[in-house]
């Protein structure tokens, strides 16, 4: 079974104030043994200009933090990874870190290897893909 979308808001908006109030220093746990974190995506809305700022589940890759653009399984695109392929070079909040980076989609082979990081960290993900026609991009968030 699939959390319900008013229910992920609810607990994004919540890990999101959480993170405000300690400065980054905490987040909700996830439920994942510590194999996915929390980072804070910064983009700038391709429409209106203004920022914005995404909570997102995220893996290590080397240097590299990778993320999933899911949506949570629906057939359009979240409007974050639309903001960022109009402008890719951005921020990310990791902990009180705010990191530069260049944002790229993994080529098949990479993204392959890791969604399936990402399902096994997190099972919801290999549902996601079943219930999209879409092909779920994968995300590296390179250092720039």
């Amino acid at each position: 079974m699939t959390t319900p979308r008013w229910l992920l808001k609810i607990l994004w908006l919540e890990d999101r104030a959480l993170s405000r109030l300690t400065g980054g220093r905490m987040t909700m746990p996830n439920g994942t043994g510590g194999r996915v974190r929390t980072l804070f995506l910064h983009t700038v809305g391709r429409s209106t200009g203004q920022p914005r700022r995404n909570g997102l589940y995220y893996l290590e890759d080397g240097a590299n933090l990778v993320v999933v653009a899911s949506n949570a399984g629906r057939d359009e695109d979240p409007a974050w990874w639309l903001n960022l392929r109009a402008q890719p070079d951005t921020e990310v909040e990791v902990g009180t870190d705010v990191r530069e980076v260049h944002a790229r989609r993994a080529s098949a082979e990479e993204a392959a290897a890791l969604y399936e990081r990402f399902a096994a960290a997190l099972p919801q993900y290999a549902g996601y893909r079943r219930r999209t026609t879409r092909e779920i991009p994968v995300v590296i968030l390179e250092p720039r």
